[in-house]
């Protein structure tokens, strides 16, 4: 027997004969480029190409989305897949392309590439605009980035994280107040936070940091609760008037919104809109109660405001969740900005100087998100919305009638498919 023709040849991506999947990168302008690649390549090298091949009935094909600006990093991508691991590093030739290449190969799952792009970029020298470049990317790809951002840092990063966590937890008065300077202290800190997450240029090396997650995440929980309990003692107190409870009250509800503010800049808007989608019907359970029928018109108002910026995160994709969860946030939310929002209105009617008003921003920001979200359900849960939204009184506010008009039309256009459908099903009955 022949040694030679007894060992398997090697794979070269774009090789037609012994190809047996397709890689297919569409385009921004949708047409798709084909690379014939081999299966026991891209189930070695990428997680995620083997999740995909593993799909029952997946066919010999890939297709992927990239835009123009993405397409060479894809095709470098696949090449380098083709590559034994110790001729990886040789192949990198300049910051920029190691950079697009990271991204995807983290994207991708490809361990051996993904190490490799650290490894040139830890060691390349840098110039200032690829600095920026590389500090904008990695930044998001959490700790596998440390290696590179070790370069730039101007202090040592557990100073600049205790720092920030020291001043959280006085934001959020983690460990209680510290009187006779609790409130100022809290705000001065809160101003701090934000000055940080906003303006340094340590912020991405912090925010990355799991015990500095950890610790938002525990004060998220914290002002929810300080919250929640504020609330609810509103319903056991004698003197539901009193405004010093009412100040207590909007003040713990401005730290909530304060907090729901910043966390988008730390990745972690799920988190929020997942404790004020748990604690909406009890919140509402209170603010509803007859005790409150024509009082606290602020604290209505400023929790209008803060559902606002939940419902804009999750209309417009910004928060993923299932679709039971923002069928219930919709149906949770809806009736009672339904409601508020007229009552407002005939409050500053009566009453010129009523410093309580939904600004046309806030009324326009909060009817896009809200038709956003219900073109985004499943027709049946927009048919539930809608039929209810026409039942009431209240149609002006939100107005939903785009929403209808689509929901409308995709009725229809699916009802047509489905009659197609059934004739072709018929027509190859009959002919057979």
């Amino acid at each position: 027997m022949d040694l030679i023709s007894s060992v398997d040849k090697p794979c070269n991506l774009g090789d037609k004969s012994t190809s047996d999947v397709i890689i297919r990168l569409r385009n921004s302008e949708g047409r798709p480029e084909w690379f014939y690649s081999h299966s026991s390549i891209l189930i070695k090298k990428s997680r995620f190409f083997a999740d995909q091949l593993s799909i029952p009935d997946s066919g010999p094909w890939i297709e992927i989305e990239c835009s123009d600006y993405t397409y060479s990093y894809h095709v470098s991508l696949l090449r380098l897949l083709y590559l034994p691991t110790d001729s990886l590093l040789d192949s990198l030739d300049s910051v920029k392309s190691a950079i697009g290449i990271l991204q995807l190969a983290v994207a991708f799952h490809c361990e051996d590439i993904t190490n490799c792009c650290i490894q040139y970029l830890e060691a390349i020298p840098w110039e200032d605009k690829e600095e920026e470049q590389i500090l904008k990317a990695v930044s998001k790809l959490g700790p596998i980035a440390m290696p590179i951002l070790a370069r730039i840092q101007p202090v040592d990063l557990s100073a600049t994280k205790n720092v920030f966590v020291s001043a959280f937890r006085f934001a959020t008065s983690i460990g209680g107040s510290c009187p006779p300077f609790g409130d100022e202290l809290k705000t001065s800190a809160q101003e701090q936070v934000e000055f940080m997450l906003g303006g340094d240029e340590d912020t991405p090396l912090v925010t990355a940091d799991d015990e500095v997650k950890s610790v938002v995440k525990i004060g998220l929980s914290h002002i929810c609760s300080s919250f929640d309990n504020e609330l609810s003692s509103l319903l056991v107190i004698p003197n539901i008037n009193d405004e010093t409870m009412e100040t207590r009250i909007l003040q713990s509800l401005s730290d909530v919104e304060w907090i729901c503010n910043i966390l988008p800049k730390m990745e972690l808007m799920k988190d929020f809109v997942s404790s004020w989608a748990e604690m909406s019907t009890k919140v509402l359970g209170v603010v509803e109660d007859k005790k409150l029928d024509n009082i606290m018109w602020g604290l209505k108002l400023k929790l209008i405001e803060v559902t606002g910026k939940v419902l804009e995160a999750v209309g417009y994709g910004n928060v993923i969740l299932p679709a039971p969860c923002r069928v219930q946030l919709l149906k949770t939310w809806l009736p009672y900005i339904r409601k508020i929002k007229p009552l407002l209105d005939a409050k500053c009617s009566k009453e010129t100087d009523f410093p309580y008003k939904m600004d046309e921003d806030l009324c326009q920001s909060i009817e896009g998100a809200i038709v956003s979200l219900v073109l985004a359900l499943p027709s049946n849960d927009q048919a539930d919305i809608l039929s209810d939204w026409m039942k009431t009184e209240q149609l002006k506010y939100p107005d939903l009638s785009e929403a209808f008009e689509v929901w409308c039309y995709r009725t229809k256009s699916a009802k047509r498919r489905l009659m197609e459908g059934l004739d072709r099903v018929g027509n190859t009955t009959i002919s057979l």
